[in-house]
């Protein structure tokens, strides 16, 4: 009789990176790493606003993230609690987030442009304690009954004035000095809206932010300390912009040029009068400048510009087709993330590819200290190389879960650490990783991210409107759009323009249904899940046989 052979689990396909080990250095908060030996950039622009010129040194921003730092503590803020920071982009804004994180606080950035009830929502998601805002900003949080800090040199009722509460700080006694704060600690809650549905905090510790750098910044050495000018247009209240540009920057002595919004003649400007070397970038930014004929105008001889960077969307290949062509002297990169990890992949700096670069089409190599995985989404097995599943990730860098969701963390995070992107792709023979599809439902407007559901319970509100679904549209200069299926009751009167007014009143402007379309139900699979891609496909074939061109200023 055949010895029975015993039954053993089929070998898990997990991919790491082709780099060894980056060490990730033990009990250092973020603000103590990023600006590690900037004494010895006290004198080198920081922070530079491109309008203004508004300007911080190295040794301003070590000087008043101390100050701020110890000011918030002298009102009373605890370890642990949120502060929420409504501000564009400013010279002071890496000194705010730095400076929440140095007392102990938990960093939390809202979008200026969000409608008063939006910031409202992430304020009580957050059980925030206080409020950093500006005089524009400042009538969408006054009435949340939360102390405020007016940054410039505004005074409005109660709330508190920047430069006095530093001034009040220097004066403050040592009981004010900053208890311990250790890298296993809260440090930032960005809101994202994960895989799926509504927003939801982000919970990023000192040890997750300080990992993401020592992962992606492996490749730079010491010779790049002090060289690099990046553009600083992508908001900093995304994880993106305070981290990979602000914190990346810092952590290598570079300089910030900081735009609030995108002009392209500002923006040419900035590139050529502060020389800028490195510029993050969205798809639709690229796309003015292979087709806009104000380009034109400025002498690009005088461009210094060695590098873009494109993550927050994909870039289409006949766009980067036609930059490369126009800017050829200039490197296209693209990376890979999301908020609940930050950076997962890079095009560039591969000391083992030709000029360092992944394949076109490709979101790049995995960096250093991760472990990726591709998952059968029905059975949950990993894949082999060349097999499309979902992205799965694995390292120091994922979040610690949503904010008071228990529930949603178990949905994103799975009990063996693996963090579930929601995205599809595959990793070829050479190691270089390509999305294929968003099993996430979000749709990606400018870069900016709007969550279907969102705005489907702002229509459903509306008296008027007895269904509805949320779909992306594909548009050359957005990359997509929010568009609407609306089931109307008998009695309604509103046509397609006054249920885009009434989400647009609701909503910031990049969350603005572009399309609606009235019809008669809204199709949805037997458990009662919306059957969107169905949807989008009757959507496009009605506009392709019955064209509306889209409202003014869409855009």
């Amino acid at each position: 009789m055949a010895t029975p052979v015993p039954f053993s689990e089929p070998k898990e396909h997990i991919f790491r990176s082709r780099y060894p080990a980056v060490p990730v250095p033990e009990n250092v908060t973020i603000p103590d790493f990023v600006l590690q030996d900037a004494e010895l950039y006290a004198d080198k622009v920081a922070f530079v606003e491109a309008l203004t010129g508004k300007a911080y040194t190295y040794g301003e921003v070590v000087r008043e993230t101390r100050r701020f730092a110890k000011a918030l503590r002298s009102i009373g803020l605890k370890k642990g609690q949120v502060v929420i920071v409504v501000l564009p982009n400013v010279a002071e804004y890496g000194i705010v987030a730095l400076g929440i994180m140095a007392a102990g606080g938990v960093y939390s950035g809202a979008n200026p442009a969000a409608h008063e009830s939006e910031i409202k929502k992430q304020v009580q998601a957050a059980n925030a304690k206080l409020i950093v805002t500006n005089d524009l900003s400042y009538g969408k949080v006054s009435s949340l009954e939360l102390p405020v800090i007016l940054t410039g040199e505004t005074r409005i009722g109660s709330a508190m004035n920047w430069h006095e509460l530093l001034d009040s700080a220097d004066r403050a006694t040592d009981k004010y000095v900053c208890e311990d704060v250790h890298q296993s600690d809260l440090c930032a809650l960005p809101f994202s809206s994960g895989t799926t549905g509504i927003s939801k905090g982000v919970m990023l510790t000192h040890r997750n932010l300080v990992a993401n750098l020592c992962s992606s910044l492996f490749s730079v050495g010491p010779e790049m300390l002090g060289q690099v000018t990046t553009l600083g247009l992508i908001p900093f209240f995304h994880i993106y912009g305070i981290t990979g540009i602000c914190f990346a920057t810092l952590r290598n002595k570079g300089k910030v040029v900081v735009m609030s919004r995108f002009e392209l003649r500002t923006f040419l400007n900035a590139l050529i009068s502060q020389e800028v070397t490195f510029a993050p970038i969205v798809p639709p930014i690229i796309l003015a400048l292979v087709k806009n004929p104000i380009v034109e105008e400025f002498d690009l001889s005088k461009l210094k510009l060695r590098a873009i960077m494109t993550a927050a969307a994909p870039l289409a290949p006949e766009l980067l087709t036609a930059f490369e062509k126009k800017f050829p002297g200039v490197q296209v990169q693209e990376a890979y993330g999301l908020t609940e990890h930050s950076c997962i992949t890079l095009t560039h700096g591969d000391p083992d590819k030709e000029h360092g670069i992944a394949k076109k089409n490709s979101v790049g190599f995995i960096l250093p200290n991760l472990e990726v995985k591709f998952i059968d989404p029905e059975t949950g097995g990993s894949l082999p190389k060349n097999t499309p599943g979902e992205i799965c990730v694995r390292s120091q860098c994922v979040m610690q879960g949503y904010y008071d969701n228990k529930e949603e963390t178990a949905r994103a995070i799975d009990q063996d650490g693996w963090l579930h992107t929601g995205d599809s792709g595959y990793i070829d023979d050479d190691g270089d990783i390509f999305i294929v599809d968003r099993i996430k439902e979000l749709i990606k407007y400018k870069g900016f991210q709007v969550a279907p559901a969102e705005i489907e319970a702002i229509l459903l509100a509306h008296p008027s409107v007895e269904d509805a679904a949320v779909v992306p549209l594909p548009d050359e200069e957005a990359g997509e759009i929010p568009a609407a299926c609306v089931v109307k009751n008998k009695e309604a009167k509103e046509n397609e323009e006054d249920i885009i007014k009434y989400v647009a009143s609701n909503v910031a402007h990049y969350k603005k249904v572009r399309v609606v379309q009235f019809v008669e139900s809204i199709p949805k699979s037997p458990s009662g899940k919306i059957m969107r891609r169905l949807i989008k496909e009757k959507m496009i074939e009605k506009l392709q046989h019955n064209p509306k061109p889209l409202p003014p200023n869409s855009h």
